[in-house]
């Protein structure tokens, strides 16, 4: 009887050993596969969010996108793009009017060569008709290629102080400014006879 009972009672307590280690590992496989889904939903979680922010990214508006990177307010495409190529092809196109000369110069130049004709009719000296009809008509084309030159220098200068530009604006922009100063420079020393004076009679 005793030899029976402590058997029965040793395979009831490895049946209970077996149980607990069965019950432990199904605990811990348990414990496991819910720690990999956690990880899992927050590594789904992650992912969707930067999916979503590319996505926002992608959708925004460029002004949007310039100012959250630079932290200043974006200005609008009409007055940072179109604005500003305008006026450096302006400024190119304005100098390049006052190196080869204007209708509104050679009008000028007209008008004053009738003024001196008219000035003279009634009598004057070679001097006076040399300094009437011709030297005022060349000061007064000098005079107005000297305006555009000016103008073509100031839109210039304005166009590369503004930030931001494409390259080939400010390119244009430099050399509407350049080119506009070489006219400015030509039209100065034609309007004082720096480089050439007037004829003489004695010439």
């Amino acid at each position: 009887m005793d030899t029976k009972t402590t058997e029965k009672t040793a395979t009831s307590k490895t049946d209970e050993v077996a149980a607990g280690t069965s019950a432990e590992a199904a605990e811990a496989a348990g414990t496991t596969q819910a720690a990999g889904t956690t990880q899992d939903a927050g590594t789904a979680a992650e992912a969707g969010t930067v999916e979503d922010t590319a996505a926002e990214l992608l959708d925004a508006p460029d002004d949007e996108l310039d100012g959250g990177l630079d932290g200043e307010e974006a200005l609008s495409p009409e007055a940072t793009g179109i604005g500003a190529a305008a006026a450096a092809v302006v400024s190119a196109a304005l100098s390049a009017v006052a190196l080869t000369g204007t209708w509104t110069g050679k009008v000028v130049a007209e008008r004053e060569t009738l003024i001196g004709q008219i000035k003279t009719s009634a009598g004057g000296t070679p001097a006076q008709q040399i300094n009437e009809i011709y030297g005022d008509a060349w000061h007064g084309t000098a005079f107005v290629n000297g305006v555009f030159a000016l103008l073509a220098v100031i839109v210039g200068v304005l166009v590369l102080t503004l930030p931001r530009r494409p390259l080939w604006v400010r390119a244009v922009a430099v050399a509407g400014a350049v080119l506009g100063g070489l006219g400015l420079l030509l039209s100065v020393g034609t309007y004082f006879d720096l480089f050439l004076s007037l004829p003489t009679t004695g010439s």
